[in-house]
Parts: C-alpha cells; sequence; structure tokens
C-alpha cells in the first residue's frame, strides 16, 4: 500500500509535537508519564484516517487513547480529525497548528515491532479496525490476527487486557477465530453481522465500517479475552448464567 500526499507532510506532523510521536521507542514502558496519569490505555493498530480513535478519545475521557499507523498522510489526516472530533480550531486555521488532547497520541510506526514501543501490560485494549485482510495463503503471517502478532498483544495488555476485532472480510474473520482458538484464547460478543439491527446510537464507527454498513455489507466484530483478571471476570458470568 502506497499512499501519496502533498508535500511536506512530514513537516506538518512534525509540528504537531502534542499531538504526534515519532519515536514511539522512546515511550516504551513510559506511556502513563507522556499521558501525566495512569488511566487505562486503548491502542487500535492500523487507525487509518483516524475518525474511531478520535471519536473514542472524545467519547471515554477517562481513558487514553493511541492511534498506530506507519504511513505520514495516514497520520496528517488523524491529526485533522482528531481537531474536528474535539472541535478544536486554531487561530489560523492551520492544519499543522500543534493542539493539545490530553489523552490521545497519534503514533507513526510499523505494528510489525508493536512489542518495541510497549511494555510488557502496559495497554488495556488493542482494537483491530477493518485490517488488511492479506487474502493471499501465502501472505497470511501478515495478518494481523495471525497467531505471531497475536502473541505480541498478549504481551503487551494487561490483566484487563482485550481485543476487539472489526472487519468486513469474512474469510479474515474466520482466519481469525480459528487463530484465537488454536491459541486458546476466550472470545466473546461474536457477530457475523453487527447491525443487523440498524446502527446503535453508541456505537463509533470507522470511516470504513459506516461505508460498508450503509451498502448493506455485513460487519464481523468479537472480542478476545486476554488478561487473567478480565477471564476470570468472563468465566464467573459464564457460571452464574448457567446457574440460573
Amino acid at each position: 500500500m502506497r499512499l501519496r500526499g502533498r508535500k511536506g507532510i512530514r513537516e506538518d506532523i512534525e509540528r504537531q509535537k502534542e499531538l504526534v510521536v515519532l519515536n514511539a521507542k522512546d515511550y516504551k514502558g513510559k506511556w502513563a508519564e507522556l499521558f501525566g496519569n495512569n488511566n487505562p490505555i486503548h491502542a487500535e493498530l492500523g487507525m487509518g484516517k483516524g475518525r474511531f480513535i478520535s471519536e473514542m478519545s472524545k467519547k471515554y475521557p477517562d481513558i487514553n487513547f493511541i492511534g498506530v499507523d506507519m504511513y505520514d498522510e495516514l497520520i496528517r489526516k488523524a491529526s485533522e480529525k482528531a481537531k474536528i472530533a474535539h472541535e478544536i480550531h486554531t487561530e489560523e486555521e492551520s492544519e499543522s497548528e500543534s493542539v493539545t488532547i490530553p489523552n490521545l497520541k497519534l503514533m507513526l510506526f510499523n505494528i510489525e515491532h508493536i512489542e518495541e514501543a510497549f511494555a510488557e501490560g502496559e495497554l488495556e485494549r488493542v482494537y483491530l479496525n477493518f485490517s488488511d485482510p492479506w487474502p493471499k495463503k501465502k501472505h497470511a503471517r501478515r495478518r494481523l490476527t495471525h497467531p505471531g502478532f497475536v502473541a505480541k498483544y498478549q504481551q503487551i495488555l494487561n490483566a484487563n487486557g482485550e481485543i476487539h476485532l472489526k472487519t468486513d472480510s469474512q474469510s479474515l474473520f474466520e482466519f481469525s477465530l480459528n487463530s484465537f482458538a488454536d491459541m486458546g484464547l476466550r472470545m466473546r460478543n461474536i457477530s457475523l453481522n453487527l447491525h443487523a439491527e440498524g446502527f446503535h446510537p453508541d456505537h463509533v464507527m470507522t470511516e470504513y465500517e459506516t461505508k460498508f454498513a450503509t451498502k448493506g455489507m455485513n460487519i464481523h466484530r468479537c472480542e478476545v479475552v486476554i488478561g487473567q483478571d478480565v477471564l476470570a471476570a468472563h468465566l464467573d458470568q459464564l457460571n452464574k448464567a448457567k446457574a440460573e
């Protein structure tokens, strides 16, 4: 995937020091310090244009959010989405003007090395929204739900850690469910058609999700229980349901 953008994109995002993180490895184990609090940290891996992570950061101010992507142009677009979501207008209305959103960071980074950016147990949730399905079998290892990637998520997620997956790709969803099951992971809230009964007003949608769902395409979703504490709570809930 190659993105074409206007000249000066890197200069634009370099000026946004309060919002954009270009040296993620320097903050491994120090993200709470960067945010200035000990609130839970959620990261969207492959955030695209940033609508989801921007809206989530506005909706949940007591959670710290990190949007991760490897393309300068998408980081720039996400910074624009963030300003729109938080209704921030700079004096000169400049796209590249640096702004501060206390609970949001946009991180330029290659997800293949995500364990180099976060310490063990540093995240509470990982979002995988409409990731590249890499449909060819020879590219299976590049899928973000391949066991090689999931093992890295397990490492950086804490005792309440979860993975939330959404995709329009049936083949990727099937691959993902098998991948999670083969690793002995518990799943919950599995849906083969998330918006079958209409759009829930509290549901934050990505750009792709809005586009696909309005066309009547099925959106697949599931939550993967990773951390020991959240797993124990999940099993306790299941046992109570069986007893009733």
